[in-house]
């Protein structure tokens, strides 16, 4: 059984997006490429057409890789109101005394840490989840051990 793609409802257009651009003027584009390389004769020793031939397969490799996502998506529920932490919830967490930050759960092919976006499939994402407002959770992370307090689940 295929792996579930957890993605937001955003994320699942922008994948297809991305997809049927691929699919059309960026094969299109690679196509002529290629072309225009074996025109050029001697394909043993002619760099274009290598390297057209190695940008194709990481096309069509990336192509594959949307069409499964697309195919697999699981949507994210918006607004999902739950008292415990799970996948498309926001949770506003606290590290000792630093500010609180506030993340949305969300699957790893959305995952931006940096941009409030956190899998459920990262250490802290993991630890997080099934745990209410108020819990104090142990999260081991690269850099160590640390504690995180939940304030908010929305």
């Amino acid at each position: 059984m295929p792996e579930p793609a957890y993605l937001t409802a955003e994320g699942l257009a922008r994948l297809k997006i991305e997809l049927a651009e691929l699919k059309s003027s960026a094969r299109t584009d690679l196509a002529a490429r290629l072309r225009s390389a074996i025109q050029m004769g001697d394909l043993s020793e002619n760099a274009d057409y290598h390297k057209a031939k190695e940008d194709q397969g990481f096309l069509e490799g990336r192509i594959q890789e949307l069409e499964y996502l697309v195919r697999n998506a699981v949507i994210i529920e918006q607004g999902a109101k739950s008292d415990t932490v799970d996948i498309g919830a926001h949770i506003t967490i606290q590290e000792d005394d630093y500010p609180a930050e506030t993340y949305h759960m969300v699957g790893p092919k959305e995952a931006d840490p940096r941009n409030g976006r956190i899998s459920h499939e990262s250490p802290i994402g993991r630890a997080l989840v099934g745990h209410r407002v108020g819990d104090l959770v142990d999260v081991e992370t690269p850099g160590g051990k640390t504690k995180f307090k939940i304030l908010k689940i929305e």
